[in-house]
């Protein structure tokens, strides 16, 4: 069965870009330059390939300024020690992994009072019901989305403390430095990874195209008493640009 037109002019187009012939910002030809190149096709056709394109995130069309190539943001390396302190520094796990100054982050967040539904509870290991803090943030490198996620909080831990005031937010050191200043001593994360494409929300808010794929994961902080006191779920990143490091130290 023959490949439909616009599949075709789409993987030469995309072919073009990822070769360098069309670079981060250049202008690609207009619709009837297209369709003259593509041998005389309808600017319908050229539509239907420029808009898998954008789907992906590869051009973007703007008012009086054309389609140009969106510029790919840089690959993140996201390594498996993020989590560990470093006494005195201005950071969080976020900006290591982004490699990104104090002054180049910004946090938007929102706070609310929830109840832990069953499947917070399996994450908690607590009953339905317990009141939780939801903490949600989208996190920003140079003004630029590219984290966002729902952290959760026992409210009998940071009721009436600094923790549970957004006005307080970013907080140096992050989540392992906020419930270390109550007290509590955090020995272990654990993360579990998906993927998946966005949903119409992920996508507007990290500004990515719908066929960009994104990664969901569910981080749990975890006390040396044992007890979960902090969950993440979930947080989501774009699946692209993205890189997972996991180490692993085997006895011989």
């Amino acid at each position: 069965m023959a490949q439909p037109e616009y599949l075709r002019i789409a993987a030469d187009l995309r072919r073009r870009i990822s070769e360098g012939e069309y670079g981060p910002g250049d202008q690609i030809p207009t619709l009837p330059e297209l369709c003259v190149m593509y041998g005389g096709v309808s600017q319908t056709t050229i539509r239907n390939a420029l808009a898998l394109l954008r789907n992906e995130g590869r051009i973007e069309t703007r008012a009086r300024a054309g389609t140009r190539v969106r510029p790919r943001p840089p690959v993140h390396r996201m390594a498996a020690d993020r989590y560990r302190s470093i006494p005195g520094a201005k950071s969080t796990p976020y900006t290591r992994d982004q490699g990104i100054g104090w002054s180049e982050y910004r946090l938007d967040k929102r706070f609310e009072r929830v109840e832990a539904d069953a499947e917070l509870a399996a994450l908690f290991e607590c009953e339905v019901g317990e009141r939780l803090l939801a903490r949600h943030f989208v996190f920003y490198d140079n003004d630029q989305p590219t984290q966002m996620s729902t952290s959760y909080v026992r409210w009998s831990d940071v009721a009436g403390t600094p923790v549970a005031d957004p006005i307080n937010e970013p907080w140096p050191g992050g989540t392992r430095a906020q419930l270390g200043s109550l007290g509590i001593r955090v020995t272990q994360v654990t993360e579990s990874f998906t993927a998946a494409m966005p949903t119409e929300l992920e996508a507007a808010t990290l500004r990515i195209g719908a066929g960009v794929p994104v990664l969901r994961y569910t981080r749990r902080h975890i006390a040396d008493t044992g007890r979960v006191v902090e969950v993440a779920h979930p947080i989501v990143r774009r699946g692209d640009t993205t890189i997972v490091d996991f180490r692993i130290d085997l006895d011989d």
